[in-house]
């Protein structure tokens, strides 16, 4: 077992507190089998609100994964405590986003697809902050600027 941290990075104007938009936001990660070493070739997908029975076993994860070259069979969990919105202090830097807790795979990509959630400067809510093109903009009515999250990366490390 090892546990996972997602770090993400982004260049923030005007808006803090970026976050998925809630517990039932579906993550996409890139997967690969520690046994055989095998990358998954297509994003999995997964969510806070939804777990799967593992086989052989009284227990469930939030993700129960085969590998498709070797057949063992894999499980991930999200750590329980809640995700941190990325705040504008972390601007341009690494900011932990969530654990998870993994056995038999490990994450090495995040693509950061799905409805996002930030605030203006102002108070003023952003309910649907869409990221997979790596730049949203939009313009804040309370404030009279325009606000931006671009330059998204991310990074697996060990927690």
């Amino acid at each position: 077992m090892v546990f996972l941290k997602l770090e993400i990075k982004a260049e923030l104007e005007n808006v803090t507190d970026l976050a998925p938009s809630g517990d039932d936001f579906e993550y996409n990660f890139k997967v690969v089998c520690n046994s055989c070493h095998e990358e998954h070739p297509k994003y999995v997908t997964l969510k806070r609100s939804e777990t799967r029975n593992i086989s052989n076993s009284r227990g469930s994860a939030h993700l129960v994964w085969r590998c498709g070259n070797c057949k063992k069979e894999s499980s991930a969990s999200f750590v329980a405590e809640a995700s941190k919105p990325y705040s504008s202090e972390s601007n341009g830097q690494f900011a932990t986003l969530l654990k998870m807790e993994c056995r038999g795979l490990e994450f090495t990509d995040f693509a950061p697809k799905g409805q996002w959630t930030c605030k203006g400067e102002t108070g003023t809510k952003f309910l649907d902050v869409d990221l997979e093109d790596d730049d949203w903009v939009e313009y804040d009515e309370k404030a009279k600027v325009d606000v931006r999250i671009s330059n998204i990366e991310s990074q697996w490390t060990r927690a």
